[in-house]
Parts: structure tokens; C-alpha cells; sequence
């Protein structure tokens, strides 16, 4: 798999009905006091539920798929790293290496965060094989034509208590106008309990 643009395949994601669909779920507040959303057992981002939606929708996988798929602050950067020098072994020396001059994310691409985030679905038909794919969508959340396949999926875990403290730190870089964050580290960590956190709850994802 090298490097590839991605474009877009030129079909509008049905916005009125995704928009519809979030609108009627549940909502909590996230460590930086953006709302989560519920949706069929997982609490999504403000920033993620729509393309989740999406990719849920219209992703077609192929048998050859790798799928990485984690908690967010669980080392998905340095997997995406990992895995895409794994796979690019023959063709990239290590001084030839797209890592050594472009982040792994922008390598190795979120589903809901970035490829189905935006107003048209992305053309993913012209990516050579095996594609590379990272989520942090629960394996139930996931399309069924990734449950159904023959795809790899790659699940990287990380103590819950100390990707609770990384969330916490990472979080409060973002600062957003006219929303509260939660007042402490003990507030995040009694919504965590409640299975209430980013992607959670924890041990949904975990224990598939």
C-alpha cells in the first residue's frame, strides 16, 4: 500500500437524515464540555457521530482490510506508525519512509474523524490493496460488510487508568468559546465509571 490520495466519489452523504438521527439521541457532557452523543451503545464525540454514521452506512470492505482500531489515547499513532512500515516494507527503505516527513494519521486515515467526516463519501475504490483503515468505533459498531469479511482488524489496548489520565491532559488543550469543561479529573473520572467517556463506554470496546 503506498500513499494515495483519497478524492471524493462525487455522492452527497444524506445529511437531513444523519442530522435527524442525532438529534434524538442522548447527550453528556466530554472532558472539554463538548457534547457526546449516544447512539446504539456507544457515546460519540460531536465531531465523530455524523461521519460514524456514515462509514456505518457506506463502507464496503474488502477481504485484504486492515483495520486498526483502539480507545482514542491508546497508542494509535505509534500503531498506525507500525503497521504502515509493516506493510510498505518492500517498497520504502527506511530512509525512504513517508513517516520520516508525514504524520502516521494523515498515512493511515480515521473512518469517522476524517475519510466520512465530510459532505461527500470519500472514493475509497482506487486505494491499491491491502488498504489500511484505523476507527475507534466498537467491532459492533462497525459495518457489516467489515463484520461479514474476511478483514484484519488490529485492536491495541491500553490500561484504563492510564488512558484516562491521558484523555484528561489531552483534552484540556482544546479551549472552546461558551462551554464549560468538566470542573476535574474526579468529575471525568465518575462519567468514566458510567461507561460515559469519548468512544465508551471503556470495557464495551474492550471486551468484544
Amino acid at each position: 500500500m503506498e500513499t494515495t490520495t483519497i478524492s471524493s466519489n462525487g455522492e452527497n452523504v444524506p445529511t437531513n437524515e444523519i442530522q435527524g438521527l442525532v438529534a434524538g439521541c442522548p447527550s453528556e457532557k466530554n472532558w472539554d464540555g463538548s457534547p457526546l452523543y449516544f447512539y446504539k451503545g456507544v457515546w460519540y464525540p460531536f465531531f465523530a457521530i455524523r461521519g460514524a454514521l456514515s462509514f456505518q452506512q457506506h463502507f464496503i470492505a474488502r477481504d485484504t482490510d486492515i483495520i486498526l482500531a483502539s480507545m482514542p489515547k491508546s497508542g494509535t499513532t505509534w500503531l498506525k506508525a507500525l503497521a504502515f512500515s509493516v506493510v510498505n516494507r518492500n517498497i520504502y527503505s527506511p530512509t525512504e519512509s513517508p513517516l520520516l516527513t508525514t504524520p502516521s494519521h494523515d498515512l493511515v486515515r480515521f473512518f469517522e474523524i476524517d475519510l466520512y467526516s465530510k459532505s461527500q463519501l470519500p472514493d475509497l475504490e482506487q486505494l491499491p490493496s491491502p488498504r489500511i483503515f484505523s476507527s475507534h468505533c466498537h467491532y459492533e459498531a462497525m459495518p457489516q460488510s467489515i463484520r461479514g469479511s474476511g478483514c484484519k482488524i488490529v485492536y491495541i489496548c491500553r490500561n484504563p487508568l492510564d488512558q484516562l489520565v491521558s484523555y484528561f491532559h489531552f483534552s484540556r488543550k482544546f479551549k472552546r468559546e461558551n462551554v464549560k469543561p468538566l470542573s476535574s479529573i474526579d468529575e471525568g473520572f465518575e462519567n468514566v465509571c458510567r461507561g460515559i467517556q469519548s468512544q465508551g463506554p471503556f470495557w464495551d470496546s474492550v471486551l468484544v
